[in-house]
């Protein structure tokens, strides 16, 4: 009887047992493509470090190399030659940002606020990343960076806002450039008299100007501009940025 009862007991705590959940494992990156993959951001932050105080011309591929401490035959493993990585840098500054910009406007209908956000964000970007502002100044109006990334985003906000008579421009080229040198020399004038440490802080004061919220001074000013009356364009400038995903603080 006390066997019977036993095995019955012993029946009903199997059944009664946890199920325990099969263990998940992580997969890991394997050595090899880590080590290639932090090779190639190396090489990638040395070139953006000194093509944005060189320009591509002014650089050579040994600099890159030692620059980034990667041994020169192991910069072809990644690129296949200067004018590659270069296109790459120009992707990831351009076009990279760009396409965050949309993402950032695409719920904003007023193509004078679009302006708006995407000249603030960008001058902010190069406040907070004065490598890749300079890098932003030194080809911004290149031929490749015009075709794409900010500059040809830049010519299609123009145009939508041209389209629906938000903007008056008799000269939407002329427009394009007028807008994207303003907000070169905006950036400039942060990097070289606003941010901490600037080269030439102190100067603005001494000329009598200003820095404080230059990024919505030069939003506002770009929209008087593009034919906004100037109480409408500080408006349409001090609005509440959205949210940036890569961590740009706001002003």
């Amino acid at each position: 009887m006390t066997n019977t009862t036993n095995r019955q007991t012993a029946r009903r705590s199997t059944r009664a047992a946890p199920v325990s959940p099969t263990p998940v494992v992580e997969e890991r990156e394997p050595r090899g493509a880590r080590r290639k993959r932090e090779t190639r951001a190396r090489l990638l932050d040395a070139a953006l470090r000194l093509m944005a105080e060189k320009g591509m011309e002014g650089v050579a591929i040994n600099e890159i190399t030692e620059a980034a401490d990667v041994g020169f035959g192991s910069f072809y493993n990644h690129f296949e030659s200067k004018e590659a990585i270069y296109a790459t840098l120009v992707d990831n500054v351009f076009e990279d940002f760009a396409k965050m910009l949309d993402r950032l406007t695409g719920g904003i209908s007023d193509p004078a606020e679009v302006v708006a956000v995407s000249v603030r964000h960008t001058v902010l970007r190069a406040r907070h990343d004065p490598v890749w502002g300079r890098f932003l100044i030194r080809e911004g109006f290149s031929a490749r960076a015009t075709r794409r990334g900010l500059g040809q985003r830049l010519l299609r906000d123009i145009g939508n806002g041209v389209a629906v008579k938000r903007f008056v421009v008799a000269d939407p080229f002329i427009g394009f450039l007028a807008v994207g040198g303003t907000v070169l020399s905006a950036i400039a004038a942060e990097l070289n008299y606003v941010a901490p440490g600037a080269t030439a802080a102190g100067v603005l004061e001494e000329l009598g100007f200003s820095g404080e919220h230059l990024p919505e001074r030069t939003a506002a000013m770009l929209l008087q501009t593009l034919g906004l009356k100037r109480a409408e364009a500080e408006k349409v400038a001090a609005r509440e940025l959205p949210i940036v995903e890569e961590g740009v603080e706001e002003n």
